[in-house]
């Protein structure tokens, strides 16, 4: 049995913020299942919003922001993460991340502009923000004498007061499994923190990392918590479409920056869509393009930015025109072959004000928690401010909360269990699963394909739970587990919601009701 302060599951922007504001005063650890630099925050390329110019301001951050999400935002919460942009930001470049500079500005940063954005307002480190992050607060948290990492583990469930005959407590620690021994180890701690990203691989084709199977939420979800708003699923527009470029994202800052979306004869198509043409937001731009696909078939579409200047592209984009010049796309000369993906969860497990979920002592934040942010459709480069904002609240009511007698815990059983007979049941059913969300639950949904995807789950969770209670887990085994059911909340929250708002549009419900409605689930009992 491990013991700590506090219990972190996930390595990304969220849960590295708080363990380092934690740190000077709580014995920490990072549970990973890959490695530390194996989650989304290392992939992001854009940036992080924040007003950060004198021309800007917060009331036009916090109406940018609810007019992406449709209607569907908490107001309190989205000027609460607005509000506190700029300190998260002042921290981050205080922790030396190296933005990119440009003494003209305010701030003595470049300021990029995104789609749904009204300013410049999303700073960045060149195409590679997430990277530059990710690397600077590693290497301090690697550093830090009080924070423990424990990489290629995985959480199989959390550990609460219920389970173990004390109603009474709260979380207090997880089972996870050493991915290296095939042992589940206990790690007690008075307050854990689910920090494990979103759920893109629910889909068969997404620019989320091959962690990203919904841990957090199903874990959560089992151990009492309610979720939120899991029909509204972003789909970036602009994967790059190539059969070797797997999940590479093409940034939003390159429409920001002047890139036009074009058909097969290179015709331009959203401004046939929607007045912001290129920089309308996300969930529009890809309806688009899913309509321009499926109206003449084609494969891709193209994203042009060639009448740029090859320096300006070659200095603000070099990973994006790095990457796609290994594939034989020069995006000086060429248009950019891309294609919708899978993209963030906009919807997770329910949290107040500090990231404090339904459970005492379990915290959510970063893209596994809703906080009322994102609505019905995420604004760019909000997601990695919010994983700041809230990092710094839930560790601040940590270091507040009444510490407590930490119960002997009981150690995992596997005595009734044996090793699998037969291993391709996990990889066909994962299969399976991936290709008819994508088909049933993608982009346009309608009754019947969400009763089609209804009827598979039922089919596979039943499975999965007979293969989990007789055969000993495995990393494999736990994602597919996961995914099932984060799959399951995503079709029950769609076949909810009778109308078309943000992410979710229905052929059956194509009108927006007159009222805002969050879809919420409650676990039973």
């Amino acid at each position: 049995m491990r013991t700590f302060d506090v219990l972190i599951l996930g390595s990304g922007l969220a849960g590295l913020s708080a363990a380092l504001r934690l740190a000077d005063s709580h014995r920490v650890a990072i549970v990973t299942k890959r490695g530390m630099s194996d989650g989304a925050t290392n992939w992001a390329q854009g940036g992080i919003a924040a007003v950060l110019d004198s021309t800007d301001d917060v009331d036009a951050h916090v109406s940018d922001t609810c007019v992406a999400g449709a209607g569907l935002c908490n107001v309190a919460a989205t000027r609460f993460v607005v509000e506190n942009g700029r300190r998260a930001i002042e921290w981050l470049i205080q922790r030396g991340v190296p933005f990119t500079r440009d003494d003209a500005a305010d701030l003595g940063f470049h300021l990029t502009r995104e789609g749904g954005h009204s300013h410049r307002r999303i700073i960045h480190a060149a195409d590679a923000t997430g990277a530059a992050v990710q690397q600077t607060l590693n290497e301090q948290v690697l550093a830090h004498p009080s924070i423990s990492v424990f990489e290629r583990h995985i959480g199989v469930d959390l550990i609460t007061g219920a389970k173990i005959g004390r109603p009474e407590l709260g979380c207090v620690g997880a089972y996870v499994l050493n991915i290296e021994t095939d042992q589940v180890e206990t790690f007690r701690a008075r307050s854990t923190i689910v920090a494990t990203g979103g759920a893109g691989k629910t889909y068969l084709y997404t620019t989320n990392p091959d962690i990203a199977t919904g841990d957090g939420i199903a874990m959560a979800w089992r151990a009492g918590c309610r979720v939120a708003n899991m029909e509204f699923i972003q789909f970036h527009p602009t994967c790059l479409y190539h059969p070797q470029a797997k999940s590479f994202l093409i940034s939003e800052a390159v429409r920001g920056e002047g890139g036009l979306l074009r058909r097969a004869d290179g015709s331009r198509f959203m401004p046939d869509h929607d007045p912001r043409e290129e920089l309308a937001p996300r969930d529009i731009v890809a309806r688009a393009i899913d309509f321009e696909m499926k109206r003449d078939g084609s494969d891709c579409v193209f994203l042009d930015i060639s009448h740029k200047n090859p320096n300006f592209l070659r200095t603000h984009f070099p990973n994006i025109h790095g990457r796609c010049l290994e594939l034989g796309i020069d995006i000086t000369q060429a248009p950019i072959p891309v294609v919708p993906a899978a993209h963030y969860t906009c919807g997770g497990v329910v949290v107040d004000r500090q990231g404090q979920t339904d459970v005492a002592g379990l915290y959510a934040i970063g893209e596994t928690s809703w906080t009322g942010l994102h609505g019905a459709n995420r604004l760019a480069s909000n997601s990695l401010l919010e994983c700041v904002v809230y990092g710094e609240a839930a560790a601040a009511q940590i270091a507040r909360a009444t510490t407590f007698d930490l119960p002997d815990l009981p150690g995992w059983d596997e005595s009734r269990v044996t090793d699998a007979d037969e291993e391709v049941v996990i990889s066909h059913n994962w299969d399976e699963l991936r290709r008819f969300m994508w088909d049933y639950v993608g982009i346009v949904r309608t009754d019947k394909r969400l009763q089609r995807a209804r009827h598979r789950i039922r089919l596979l969770a039943r499975e999965i739970d007979e293969f989990y209670r007789n055969f000993r887990v495995s990393n494999d085994l736990i994602e597919l587990r996961n995914l099932v059911v984060t799959a399951d909340l995503i079709i029950r929250s769609a076949q909810r919601r009778k109308e078309s708002r943000g992410l979710h549009f229905s052929r059956d419900y194509p009108d927006t009701l007159p009222v805002a409605r969050d879809t919420i689930l409650r676990p039973r009992g």
